[in-house]
């Protein structure tokens, strides 16, 4: 069963506002706690309880940390910030609807979490790219084919990442101009 709902401007304004504090704590903690407290939301949280819809959403918070701590892709600063803000949010017990609400306390997570990873598709689908990239070159023989092989990520990495802000600019514009055509 498919059930869809449309949020109108107001509610999108309690997201907003949510989000807010969550970039606030971002502003002054470590990344580092902010990962560990995803982590223990997700260690802690009763994911495996919830609507298959929410558990779908709070499990992509694992590739967010994952893709934060993977030195390779080495994310750069400001699309890091957008990552950590979400997992802030993701990570605050008190947000929208406390998280120990039976069934529904995790409801506000999962809709900030699709909120939020449709902002940063394109990050995600440029790491989901590199790590395809790296699989596909395989272990390396030896250290001449270790070398090969760092270069090589690390000019599929700068295309990627270029791509991805690319991509978001594009995006950006376009929105930009409906806002301006409305």
């Amino acid at each position: 069963m498919k059930i869809s709902f449309e949020l109108e401007p107001a509610d999108i304004e309690r997201f907003h506002e949510a989000l807010a504090r969550a970039e606030r704590r971002v502003a002054c903690a470590d990344e580092c706690d902010i990962i560990e407290a995803a982590r223990h939301g997700l260690r802690t949280l009763p994911i495996e309880c919830a609507p298959g819809y929410i558990r779908r959403r709070l499990l992509q918070v694992v590739e967010l940390v994952d893709m934060l701590e993977d030195e390779a892709w080495a994310l750069p600063q400001p699309e890091r910030s957008e990552v950590l803000k979400l997992l802030a949010y993701f990570s605050d017990p008190e947000d929208m609807i406390p998280d120990d609400v039976e069934v529904i306390g995790l409801l506000d997570d999962a809709i900030m979490l699709e909120l939020l990873l449709r902002q940063i598709r394109h990050v995600v689908v440029a790491y989901d790219d590199f790590r395809a990239a790296r699989e596909a070159l395989g272990e390396p023989a030896d250290a001449d084919a270790r070398l090969a092989q760092a270069r090589e990520l690390a000019r599929r990495r700068g295309q990627l990442q270029a791509r991805m802000r690319r991509r978001r600019v594009r995006d950006a514009l376009a929105r930009a101009a409906g806002s301006a055509g409305a």
